[in-house]
């Protein structure tokens, strides 16, 4: 397989520093991030920021239907050389885009070598169309990885930790080593693997609710639960916010991330009664 580098090089491009444009040609890598997402032949499979194409080839060596989802029109003219009737390629922001309307299906795995600074929009867009998502597969910054995987009490354990929870699994596979990728980015990545759970981790009134309630509760990590719930008023009074606290069985003075997200459920709850 023709590497990053020499596929720039024939083109007359270079990686777009400000786009966060990492490229990772590795083979045995590529076959081990299609392996985690365990496609079908005639799946359909949604791919974020394809680039120059390798990740889309070992994708399409599957069997399955890849719709390939890239803003930067230099990558959309380099996957042209990909000939195949099962490839269809979209020019857009996959931060914005309905990843199972463009791939025509009720629900899709998702894969892609994510932007670092695009990141937590993506899995926040990701998050609003999980009902439709079967599964995703990124490359993410290790200390990324490291935060979505993390268990309740842990330093990294924080507001996209507990939202993602709700709804999916999720595992870091394993790292890569910054020199892999080229331009090799500061720090090393890791593998993340999002599994959808049958139903959610928790019982929630209102999806749009409990996500106010985390990220009250995350605003200010050093405060006690009760003082960040209190510091956004549309959650309720000071002493309603203390009483739902006290139903649903949560000391008022632990701190957010010593929350589990079934925790978290039954503090939404809770609030949701007394408003």
């Amino acid at each position: 397989m023709e590497s990053p580098r020499s596929i720039l090089q024939r083109r007359g491009l270079r990686p777009k520093y400000s786009w966060g444009q990492n490229f990772l040609g590795d083979p045995e890598v590529l076959e081990q991030i299609v392996a985690a997402l365990q496609l079908a032949p005639g799946e359909p499979v949604v791919e974020l920021g394809p680039g120059l194409g390798h990740l889309t080839r070992f994708l399409l060596a599957t069997g399955a239907r890849v719709t390939a989802v890239e803003r930067d029109r230099d990558m959309v003219e380099a996957l042209g050389e990909i000939q195949s009737d099962r490839l269809t390629v979209v020019a857009a922001n996959a931060a914005e885009v309905d990843y199972a309307r463009l791939a025509g299906a009720e629900r899709v795995a998702v894969v892609g070598n994510l932007p670092y600074h695009l990141t937590s929009p993506i899995l926040f867009h990701l998050l609003e169309q999980q009902a439709r998502v079967s599964r995703a597969v990124f490359t993410v910054q290790k200390e990324v990885a490291e935060r979505l995987s993390a268990e309740p009490g842990s330093r990294t354990y924080g507001l996209l930790t507990v939202l993602l929870g709700l709804h999916f699994r999720a595992h870091l596979l394993f790292t890569l080593p910054a020199r892999l990728f080229h331009p090799p980015p500061a720090v090393d990545s890791a593998v993340l693997r999002l599994t959808a759970l049958l139903r959610p981790r928790a019982e929630v009134t209102d999806e749009a609710h409990f996500r106010r309630v985390v990220k009250a509760a995350f605003a200010h990590r050093r405060k006690t639960l009760f003082n960040s719930l209190r510091s956004d008023p549309q959650l309720g009074p000071p002493e309603a916010i203390r009483a739902s606290l006290e139903s649903a069985g949560i000391d008022p003075t632990r701190r957010a991330e010593t929350l589990s997200v079934e925790e978290f459920g039954a503090v939404e709850r809770a609030l949701a009664g007394h408003r």
